[in-house]
């Protein structure tokens, strides 16, 4: 039986594994890298842009060109937060007001296990398993100029795509399967990665201290998500009062247009 990835005990041991960390990087990336360390719960002094954030595994390689960060997020996930750290690894570089040069080039990995909760800006919702973002300009004709390699990769499992590569599959599928089918994977172990990673995440090779750690993780997010719940039913609530439509209170709370159509029934009532 497989450990939950979207546990954070759990997915930090499977990741800051070298040859997980390694693998994973060369499969979605595809660049083969080099580290001499791999941090968690990396933050850096001074704060960037007067903000203090943390990054959930963190990487550079050992000819510091590339810094590679991996962040997973498991609820009330919004594309601001993952472009804000996307920038800020990049303005970390500038040390002066005379130093405007990018020495090391940044890539993020962001895994998503729950779909989206988004849409696009003319509310067509956003399916995809694999969005990216990089930072190149184009000419009016289309044409993209190389300048800088700094890459934004975000990985979603629960929306599948056919055309996706098997080399990022293979990790989609692990991330999916630890979730909703633990006890009977079916992954592709010829990948030394996903090998790796099966092996650290497997119940009985956690220890004891893992499995309280993950247990305790797991009761801390049920009350913190119920405490988001509360929080945004009363948004809809005042929301509803002030008579606004079902569609931007969704748009706004996160809630379903079915949980704002119950709120105005009991409301009325």
């Amino acid at each position: 039986m497989l450990g939950n990835l979207d546990n954070e005990v759990i997915f930090k041991k499977a990741f800051t594994d070298p040859t997980v960390f390694k693998a994973f990087v060369r499969d979605i990336l595809g660049i083969e890298v080099e580290i001499d360390k791999i941090e968690t719960e990396k933050k850096f002094e001074p704060k960037i842009g007067y903000v203090d954030f943390e990054l959930d595994i963190f990487a550079e390689t050992t000819d510091k060109r590339i810094c590679i960060e991996i962040q997973r997020v498991e609820y009330d996930h919004h594309f601001d937060r993952f472009l804000h750290y996307f920038l800020m690894l990049i303005a970390e570089q500038q040390k002066s007001s005379k130093e405007y040069n990018i020495e090391r080039t940044v890539y993020v990995i962001v895994v998503l296990t729950a779909p989206y909760k988004i849409s696009e800006k003319n509310g067509k919702p956003i399916l995809d398993e694999v969005l990216l973002l990089t930072l190149n300009p184009q000419t009016l004709q289309g044409k993209i100029r190389n300048l800088y390699g700094h890459q934004f990769v975000c990985l979603n499992p629960n929306h599948p795509n056919e055309e996706t590569p098997q080399s990022i599959r293979d990790w989609l599928d692990l991330i999916y399967q630890s979730i909703h089918s633990p006890e009977r994977p079916v992954l592709n172990t010829d990948n030394e990665g996903i090998r790796k990673a099966v092996e650290l995440i497997t119940f009985e090779n956690l220890t004891e201290k893992e499995r309280t750690e993950a247990k305790n993780k797991e009761a801390a997010k049920i009350v913190l998500t119920k405490e988001r719940m509360a929080e945004k039913t009363e948004i809809a609530k005042n929301a509803i009062l002030e008579g606004a439509s079902d569609n931007f209170i969704a748009k706004i709370t996160g809630l379903t247009i079915e949980q704002i159509q119950d709120l105005r029934i009991k409301l009325s009532q």
